[in-house]
């Protein structure tokens, strides 16, 4: 039985409709991932799930006594809480009737006995049932517990921690409640790597329902167990991860577009018998006029596929070969080192990825590279002709109260992009931006479509080097694609900060990575590799335990024979080299060889005669 179901849904918000008679159903255990195009109602959905909000029109049917949760993006806490009470305050319900428990036993105790004695007795009672129903007598303990396995210090002030452990108090509030549901809006934001890969382990672990909304591929891939995808206001489902539901849906957009376009081609054909007149009011031309004005109305309520972004990049003056020369480099803030005696060389045209923990000092290695920072030690050479583009994740570039017009081309209706002009509204509209939000306020966009608008911004200006911090946050999934495509078809140097694998492993064609104690090393390949080549140079670094040295024993004349039969025939025979007889023990033909591997074996005997010479 499912644990949650929503049957002709429908949600608007002025003349878009976000939901439009969809269909959604969660099942205990499963794990679904929500995604679809930036603005698409996917955060309404889910407070819908988590009864923060009602849909406009539809059927909502849940469990009785569901416990849902829902994990906000940004989630709230009281800067001078501790962590303990932060996480505490998950049960707020539970010490509520332990509280209310505790009056009524006082009372109870003063009071004689009689009519108020047997309500207080009865009231009692009711309570109790509820907290043993709740689990609320050692709800200290499950704080505690919880903590534990999230490994978070419950006397910290929350305050003063980051935002990826922010993250996890927010996970250990959730998580304490032990719910039947789990709501999770961007769970990976500002969470890095170490972080990410926890939280994988932890939800796979978990049996409660999920559902979450995510634009981490890699993510997907290791959780989600079903994909629900929210197009164009209706509810899809595709079985399996990411990779599955990539294959599926291309082959169901193929054969939307197919059953399309013979509708239009019937539609354009009608439209011209109609033009021409009808010669007779007969019943087979009535019929044939109402399936026309019914094909009218289906094509009017289309609602075709949302079009993709237009990435163009333009292109500065060509730099110096060489970007940035960083020779034995040292960083400190106070007692603690962040870049530790470094040395590297920016080339034009690399693409280099930054990966580390949170406050590693990837930003300040970044501005020591630019030659905005300068260094504690060392010396760092910045190359001619730099024409640099910054993207910043914390997004301060942008100015809530202008208009997107004014933020792309203050003071001008004109655009210059790689030496053609352009006029603002036709490039907003590259960017997925209709011409009646362009005098709209910047405050108005959502965390995706503002992102959307720094990359339009940052692309309308000419540069050869660009600085990308996180840009993928927010960035729905086509978007990403279509910004990955451009960056590997980029001339220019690229300098990368991310925390998506995915997007690192298709663009990065090299990678700075942190080693801890301010220590960066360089690797040269994609991300996946570099990962790998990593933990087997820290697993190299560990002392190894000598073995005694023995006396190797000679080989034997026969080994010998045979292995140099079986080189010789490897060498000669190209084909089914390795069926060769040579490099058998022993060797006693059974049945007489067939046409298929006759050549292997004249080869493999021709071979045994010349070694027993």
């Amino acid at each position: 039985m499912s644990l949650y179901t929503i049957t002709g849904a429908q949600l608007a918000f002025g003349h878009v409709a976000l939901l439009d008679h969809a269909d959604f159903s969660l099942e205990a255990g499963e794990r679904v991932g929500l995604i679809g195009r930036n603005g698409a109602g996917k955060s309404s959905l889910l407070t819908i799930v988590a009864d923060l909000a009602k849909p406009d029109d539809g059927l909502v049917t849940r469990q009785q006594n569901l416990t849902t949760v829902y994990v906000p993006q940004e989630p709230e806490f009281d800067q001078d809480d501790t962590v303990f009470d932060a996480v505490a305050a998950g049960l707020t319900h539970a010490r509520a009737l332990l509280d209310e428990y505790d009056v009524v036993a006082n009372q109870l105790a003063d009071e004689p006995e009689g009519a108020q004695h047997d309500e207080l007795m009865s009231r009692m009672n009711t309570l109790q049932s509820s907290l043993d129903a709740a689990d609320a007598w050692n709800w200290s303990t499950r704080v505690a517990t919880t903590l534990q396995q999230i490994g978070l210090n419950g006397e910290l002030r929350v305050g003063s921690l980051s935002g990826g452990m922010q993250k996890r108090v927010a996970l250990a509030r959730a998580l304490v409640v032990q719910p039947d549901v789990l709501l999770l809006d961007e769970p990976t934001n500002h969470l890095d790597f170490d972080g990410i890969r926890w939280l994988e382990e932890l939800l796979v672990s978990l049996r409660t329902g999920l559902l979450f909304i995510t634009h981490d591929r890699a993510f997907l891939d290791r959780v989600a167990t079903r994909i629900v995808e929210l197009d164009r206001g209706r509810l899809l489902s595709y079985p399996g991860n990411f990779s599955a539901y990539q294959e599926r849906k291309a082959q169901q957009l193929e054969i939307e577009r197919v059953e399309n376009d013979k509708a239009d081609k019937l539609l354009a054909q009608e439209e011209v018998w109609i033009r021409k007149g009808v010669e007779a009011r007969r019943t087979r031309s009535v019929g044939r006029i109402a399936r026309l004005v019914e094909m009218r109305n289906q094509r009017a309520e289309r609602r075709n596929v949302q079009g993709n972004v237009k990435l163009d990049v333009g292109q500065g003056e060509k730099s110096g070969k060489i970007v940035a020369e960083l020779t034995d480099v040292t960083k400190r803030y106070g007692s603690r080192t962040v870049v530790d005696n470094f040395t590297a060389t920016v080339m034009r045209g690399d693409k280099i990825g930054f990966v580390g923990p949170n406050g590693a000092g990837k930003t300040t290695l970044l501005k020591m590279i630019l030659g905005e920072l300068a260094p504690d030690e060392g010396t760092v050479r910045v190359g001619t002709n730099l024409q640099v583009a910054y993207f910043d994740q914390m997004r301060a570039q942008l100015d809530l109260e202008k208009s997107l017009a004014d933020t792309i081309s203050p003071g001008s209706e004109w655009v210059e992009v790689n030496g053609q002009k352009k006029h603002v509204m036709s490039y907003l509209g590259d960017f997925l931006f209709a011409p009646e939000r362009a005098r709209s306020p910047v405050k108005s966009l959502s965390g995706g479509e503002r992102n959307r608008l720094l990359l339009a911004r940052l692309f309308a200006r000419p540069a050869n080097v660009l600085v990308l911090d996180e840009p993928t946050n927010d960035l729905d999934i086509p978007t990403l694609e279509l910004l990955e495509e451009l960056l590997t078809e980029y001339d220019g140097t690229v300098l990368l900060v991310s925390h998506d694998r995915a997007f690192l492993d298709n663009v990065a064609t090299s990678v700075i990575a942190s080693e801890g104690g301010g220590k960066w090393r360089e690797y040269v390949g994609r991300f996946s590799a570099t990962a790998r080549r990593k933990w087997r140079w820290t697993r190299r670094r560990k002392p190894i335990r000598k073995r005694a040295k023995t006396r190797r024993r000679p080989k034997s004349r026969r080994r010998a024979v045979r292995r140099s039969a079986w080189r010789s025939c490897r060498s000669r025979s190209s084909v089914n080299w390795r069926r060769c007889p040579a490099k058998l023990p022993r060797w006693k033909p059974s049945r007489k060889p067939s046409a298929r591997n006759l050549k292997t074996v004249r080869c493999s005997l021709k071979t045994r005669k010349k070694a027993r010479v």
